[in-house]
C-alpha cells in the first residue's frame, strides 16, 4: 500500500504501510507482552489434527458425513489462521523531502493492528497531507527526529 501525496506547499510524500509478521515491541504493551511465540499455535495445531484423525479413524463405516458438515469443519478450522492474517499489525510511514543522500528530510511513523484499519488510515493521512503540510497529531504517526 503506497500512496503518493502533494501538500498544500506543493511537497510531495510518500505514504506506505509495511505488513510485521511479529508484534513490535513498544513501551505500551511492555506489561501486557506475554505471549510465547509460536510454540502454543504448534501444539494447538497438531492437538486439532490428532483430534481430527481420532474422529475419522473411529467412525463407522456405515456413517454418511453430509458435504455441509465438512465445508462446516473446514471453515471453522480455517478460521484462527485467516483471522491472525488480517489482524497482523502495519508499520505507516510518511516521508517527503530528499537530503541529498536519498534519505527523507521529514519522516512520520506508527503502528496500527489490522489490514483494513491500516488501508483506512493511509487513505485518512493522504487526506490530511494534501488538505494541510503534514500528517495530524491526533493520529497515528508521529513524527521521527
Amino acid at each position: 500500500m503506497t500512496r503518493q501525496v502533494r501538500d498544500v506547499n506543493g511537497r510531495l510524500w510518500t505514504v506506505h504501510g509495511t505488513l510485521e509478521w511479529r508484534t513490535p515491541a513498544t513501551e505500551d504493551d511492555f506489561e501486557h507482552d506475554v505471549a510465547a511465540g509460536y510454540v502454543p499455535g504448534v501444539v494447538m495445531l497438531v492437538l486439532i489434527t490428532v483430534l481430527v484423525v481420532a474422529l475419522v479413524a473411529w467412525m463407522p463405516v456405515d456413517v454418511v458425513v453430509p458435504g455441509w458438515l465438512v465445508l462446516l469443519l473446514v471453515l471453522a478450522i480455517l478460521f484462527f489462521p485467516a483471522r491472525w492474517a488480517v489482524r497482523r499489525p502495519w508499520t505507516l510511514v510518511a516521508e517527503t523531502g530528499d537530503d541529498g543522500d536519498g534519505e527523507p528530510t521529514e519522516r512520520w511513523m506508527g503502528t496500527i493492528r489490522g489490514y483494513f484499519s491500516a488501508r483506512t488510515e493511509i487513505t485518512r493521512i493522504a487526506k490530511e497531507i494534501s488538505q494541510d503540510t503534514q500528517p495530524s497529531y491526533e493520529g497515528v504517526l508521529k513524527p521521527l527526529t
